[in-house]
């Protein structure tokens, strides 16, 4: 980290203030700041390279699209300077301004992912889903136990939560498409399980009481969150003592497309990241394996993990 001065020089220009203001809120594209700001991309990279070079922002790659977001040595060390900017610019219609266009976009995300559901409901399990296959389904099956109380959490139209249903007392489907969770429904409905409950809700702020399910699953569901350490931490919320989380997600890939024809916010995990994931959120007896490869191009990989609270 440079000295103060050199902080001092480096926020002299308004736009980098503008800038670290938003990153200090939400890790943000370059194409999601010059929407915000109404600039060119050329300007934008000019700055947020100056803010990288000074250790005041970290990027971090996804397939062909960059992120950034506030270096934790910026965060440790600059706590007064931080202060100064969050004040001054909650306080300024630019930054007052800024703050709404950043909600904009965070919505936008959110809506990109839920107009995609809205499109493939009633056909989901018909249709195409990366990672999505009925041998990755069977390890996870192998984890739950009948008899308990399930939280499907992304569950799409509850494909795997309506098979569990037979033996499960209760099934907490959530999903934020409105058309998934009709569809869903009207499945339930259509096949008789009254202990199915389908629920409008986002995975990073679960509709569940805390401490109230038994087990968790989250399947092809944790690359749709904008922060998956979030919806892993509500995962954690939700679940009793001695509750199990099930993750079904794909292994870390190069397959960019993927953001455009499923509407993913994330390439996938390593395994590494996951079980991070998981530990910083609390979780114990952590288990994170590879279980399939698809034969076709991209030759996806789906990655499953398990983990206990205590």
């Amino acid at each position: 980290m440079n000295t103060p001065w050199d902080l001092l020089k480096l926020f002299g220009d308004p736009t980098r203030i503008r800038i670290i203001f938003l990153l200090l809120k939400e890790e943000l594209s370059v194409a999601e700041l010059q929407e915000i700001f109404g600039m060119g991309q050329s300007r934008i990279s000019s700055h947020l390279s100056l803010l990288k070079k000074n250790e005041v922002v970290i990027d971090r790659k996804e397939g062909k699209k960059t992120f950034y977001t506030s270096h934790s040595k910026f965060l440790e060390k600059s706590n007064s300077l931080i202060n100064l900017i969050n004040e001054s610019m909650t306080t300024n219609d630019q930054g007052i301004e800024d703050l709404k266009n950043l909600d904009r976009i965070l919505d936008k995300r959110k809506q990109t992912a839920a107009l995609y559901f809205n499109s493939i409901a009633g056909r989901l399990s018909k249709s195409y889903c990366p990672g999505r296959s009925w041998e990755a389904i069977g390890h996870a099956l192998f984890n739950i136990v009948p008899e308990v109380i399930i939280a499907d959490l992304g569950s799409g139209d509850g494909m795997i939560s309506q098979l569990l249903a037979k033996q499960a007392k209760h099934v907490y489907c959530i999903d934020n498409s409105e058309a998934m969770v009709q569809v869903g429904r009207e499945i339930a409905l259509k096949n008789n399980l009254t202990n199915v409950e389908y629920t409008l809700g986002d995975l990073e702020n679960v509709p569940i009481s805390s401490a109230t399910v038994d087990i968790a699953i989250m399947s092809q569901a944790l690359h749709h969150a904008a922060h998956p350490e979030k919806a892993v931490s509500e995962a954690y919320r939700i679940l009793k003592r001695g509750g199990k989380l099930i993750i079904m997600d794909l292994l870390e890939h190069q397959f960019d497309q993927a953001r455009e024809l499923y509407a993913d916010l994330w390439l996938g995990f390593t395994q590494n990241k996951l079980h991070e994931i998981l530990k910083n959120q609390g979780f114990k007896n952590i288990e994170v394996n590879v279980v399939t490869k698809e034969k076709l191009e991209p030759h996806f990989e789906t990655i499953l993990a398990s983990a206990s609270k205590f």
